[in-house]
């Protein structure tokens, strides 16, 4: 049986230091200068939707939600988030995190055993952006995108039918395991009735995660035969999923 994984990117491949915030609030400046001056946003990116940052976004600062003016923050967001990457200014880098990059290679060598795609929160371009800065983006030929659906819950069936379109082959939930790195991440699995496989290297504790059952916790993407056993202990006539100690 073929598997879909689809994996998270914030908090779970890569960690951005802090420009993927810095680019919202500055193309929110950039776009909107008058409502943003007095606006101190508190957002909590973990798991949210870019299209649900936006609703934020716009009615905390009071600005109409029309197509024209998402066109103008968005085209402001992605030019200041294609920059931060390349010219960091803050005090932690953009990197990709541990595990990432050697597990991605192996996966991608496997393609009669693994279909790779994305279920993130961001953009499409936004999520490209951040990828390609660290050249991860060939790994990925398709996903579900933050301005796709609004609630993360919502995107799981539009990655099954991207991948049915990008792989002429339908994939049931059960074929399924969402990689991420918040409790939003484990419940769009169980919306979806597909696994889900925790890691905490985004910005929640081993602690805070375990209350929400995924189907494995670890404390970061291990080695390519470490996370293959873990697949393989999900197919049809292997033991059930079992949750993985930190």
């Amino acid at each position: 049986m073929k598997q879909l994984l689809l994996f998270d990117i914030d908090g779970t491949l890569i960690d951005t230091g802090g420009v993927g915030l810095a680019a919202l609030v500055g193309g929110l400046c950039d776009s909107f200068p008058v409502e943003a001056a007095n606006f101190h946003p508190d957002l909590d990116l973990r798991g949210a939707t870019d299209a649900g940052v936006i609703r934020t976004l716009f009615v905390g600062c009071g600005i109409v939600d029309s197509p024209e003016n998402r066109d103008l923050f968005l085209a402001n967001y992605l030019r200041r988030l294609v920059s931060g990457l390349r010219h960091p200014t803050g005090p932690c880098k953009p990197r990709v995190l541990p595990g990432v990059q050697v597990l991605l290679a192996d996966l991608a060598r496997e393609p009669d055993r693994f279909v790779v795609g994305l279920l993130t929160g961001n953009l499409e371009a936004g999520a490209y952006a951040k990828l390609r800065q660290f050249d991860l983006d060939g790994y990925f030929r398709f996903g579900a995108f933050g301005l796709d659906r609004e609630e993360r819950l919502e995107l799981g069936p539009v990655a099954l039918e991207r991948a049915r379109i990008a792989t002429g082959r339908d994939f049931h939930p059960t074929e399924t395991i969402i990689i991420g790195d918040t409790p939003r991440d484990i419940a769009c699995a169980r919306a979806l009735g597909a696994r889900c496989i925790a890691v905490t290297t985004g910005g929640f504790n081993p602690d805070e995660m375990a209350p929400y059952q995924p189907d494995a916790l670890i404390s970061e993407l291990p080695s390519p035969e470490e996370f293959i056993a873990i697949l393989s202990a999900w197919l049809p006539g292997s033991p059930n999923g079992r949750s993985l100690p930190v």
